[in-house]
């Protein structure tokens, strides 16, 4: 955000001299940068300080409710230390969210114990951010239900940040915009990294990194707030991680009035219960998917990023406001300045979708295991319906199926687990289910998400496809096959074609037996053979005379084994049957060696 400020000081400085004095301030508050790092630990670099982690978007809560001043090991100049909340609603933290954050510390811990990332630190950004993810309005999986879009960077109030994800994440084909729970920018979040590796992080190992998921931006956040070798347990390190987020003194005041505040103690909530800014009241546009109250920028709009200053003004170091007051929007990570006008109304968005307090019980609904072909559709798919300890149907509440990756069975686009609410009877149905390919038993389970009622299972059984009627098989050549005693006969000898009523049968199962001639043929004891497949060790190749398990391929021809021949010679008879009664007897010439 430095070059941002340079520009916003020298269109409305009132004079050099005193540009020169913020720039000078602003200059000794940056985030660290790769000089920084001579800490024995490797950790990813912080970026440079003019590149802030949302390109300077405006943060969700201006001040959280005011209590008392809580004492800051750091006086600030600029402003009273950090101030406290207060009240048991405030201290509730959705659990998904929650989650995200304590998994997210623990993982930094892992990879990097000398960090000391307390995951109270999280939160504290995760709330003024985005007011821990609108309240908890997540899935199970932990993405936002509404994507968390902040204004476009275009330059006017903000950093000026052309688009850079083709609208990937922020649907904006001419600017980046912070999107997700914690706010990145798509450029930091790709490609703002070291190297151009980016920050983006794989949080709850789908094999994905979504800034709109708040496990993947709690633990991309953690790393960033790590990086330059910080030990966050000193207050240095900790004031230059936040600032590094957002070079403001008033939003590290904010923050860390949160941090303090979750250290003292915190309970969980379920999703969608969390407490929301009473400055904003949780509303947010919904038109251009910005759910953090933001006007339209543009004609007629007043620029009112935290760091521009008021429309028209130089831009100045954040102070705090007046205890209990109302703020507008603060600073974003990476941006600073003064408060900004009030906001524009708008229309409050959708309320998030909140988890019923009062399921107790999931009960079973259809007494019948469920069974499948292999391949194919389950007729019926798992159902539940969620209660209340009164016996009542309870609408809204989260639901989760889940497959054992290993039964092959799947949900739509290969999931092995979905999640979908009750509806007004208190109904959950998985969607359609589809069958793996091989035969077997396996149990569904449904829980209930965040709550303590028992799972429910299902029990499923999958059955292996019926093999394809075929009422001919033929050879597909009429060339006399021979070989010679001890000798085998040509490779792929023999080739047939199974059909039915004309039509070639894909996968028809094919049985092939030397037998003796006459009117009781049986396996012949000598003469051509086949090697067994499976035998090994001492085994291997040894003589067999009947194949099972022979199926043919996608246009029904099946090219049998190579067949050896013994010191026996004369003619021989090899038949071919299939489970529908089709029969083929072929002649196999063995002459005597030596002729």
């Amino acid at each position: 955000m430095a070059a941002t400020y340079r520009r916003r000081l020298q269109r409305g400085a009132a004079s050099t001299a005193v540009a020169a004095l913020v720039l000078a301030a602003l200059t000794a508050s940056q985030a660290p940068t790769l000089s920084e790092t001579a800490a024995a630990r490797k950790q990813k670099p912080a970026p440079p300080a003019d590149t802030p982690i949302d390109g300077g978007s405006a943060y969700f809560t201006d001040r959280p409710p005011l209590n008392r001043p809580a004492p800051h090991p750091k006086k600030h100049e600029s402003g009273p230390g950090p101030v406290v909340v207060t009240g048991p609603a405030e201290a509730g933290l959705p659990a998904t969210v929650l989650a995200a954050y304590k998994k997210a510390a623990s993982a930094v811990h892992a990879s990097d114990p000398g960090c000391r990332l307390p995951w109270q630190l999280l939160a504290g950004i995760g709330k003024v951010e985005s007011g821990q993810a609108r309240g908890g309005a997540v899935d199970a999986e932990g993405t936002t239900l509404q994507p968390i879009i902040g204004p476009q960077l275009n330059g006017h109030g903000f950093a000026l940040i052309t688009d850079t994800d083709g609208g990937r994440y922020d649907g904006d084909l001419t600017h980046d915009r912070a999107v997700g729970p914690m706010q990145f920018i798509p450029s930091t979040w790709s490609n703002g990294g070291p190297d151009g590796a980016g920050w983006g992080a794989d949080g709850n190992g789908d094999g994905k990194k979504d800034p709109h998921n708040v496990f993947d931006a709690a633990l991309a956040a953690g790393h960033y707030l790590c990086a330059g070798g910080r030990d966050l347990s000193a207050q240095g390190d900790l004031d230059r991680a936040i600032l590094g987020y957002n070079d403001s003194e008033d939003y590290l005041r904010t923050v860390l009035s949160w941090y303090t505040f979750y250290r003292k103690g915190t309970h969980e909530v379920p999703d969608g219960r969390g407490v929301l800014p009473v400055h904003h009241g949780g509303a947010g546009r919904t038109g251009d998917r910005d759910v953090r109250t933001q006007p339209e920028h543009g004609a007629g709009a007043p620029d009112r990023h935290p760091g521009s200053g008021k429309p028209g003004k130089a831009g100045k170091p954040d102070r705090p406001g007046k205890p209990g007051g109302s703020h507008g929007t603060g600073p974003t990570p990476g941006g600073t300045g003064t408060p900004s006008p009030k906001p524009t109304p708008t229309p409050p968005a959708p309320k998030p979708p909140t988890e019923p307090t009062r399921l107790t019980v999931l009960e079973r609904v259809g007494d019948e295991d469920l069974s499948a072909t292999a391949g194919g559709e389950f007729a019926t798919s798992p159902r539940v319906r969620a209660k209340d300890a009164a016996g009542q149907a309870v609408a809204g509440a989260p639901v989760r199926f889940t497959l054992p990756a290993a039964a092959g069975a799947r949900f739509p686009g290969g999931a092995t687990s979905v999640t979908v609410p009750t509806d007004k009877d208190g109904l959950a149905t998985a969607p359609t289910l589809r069958a793996g390919d091989k035969a077997g038993a396996f149990t569904i389970r449904a829980t209930a998400v965040g709550r303590t009622a028992p799972a429910v299972a299902f029990g499923a059984t999958v059955e292996a496809k019926p093999a394809p009627k075929a009422d001919k098989i033929a050879r597909t050549s009429d060339k006399e096959l021979t070989a010679t005693a001890g000798q085998p006969f040509a490779e792929d000898a023999v080739e047939v074609e199974a059909t039915y009523q004309g039509k070639a049968v894909p996968g028809a199962a094919i049985t092939a037996t030397m037998i003796t001639a006459g009117p009781k043929p049986e396996e012949n004891d000598k003469g051509p053979y086949f090697k067994d497949p499976e035998a090994t060790g001492a085994g291997k190749g040894k003589p067999v005379r009947t194949l099972t398990g022979l199926t043919t391929d996608a246009n029904g021809l099946l090219k049998l084994p190579k067949i050896y021949t013994d010191k026996h010679a004369g003619t021989f008879l090899l038949r071919l049957t299939t489970a529908d009664g089709a029969v083929l007897t072929v002649k196999l010439k063995v002459a005597p060696a030596g002729s």
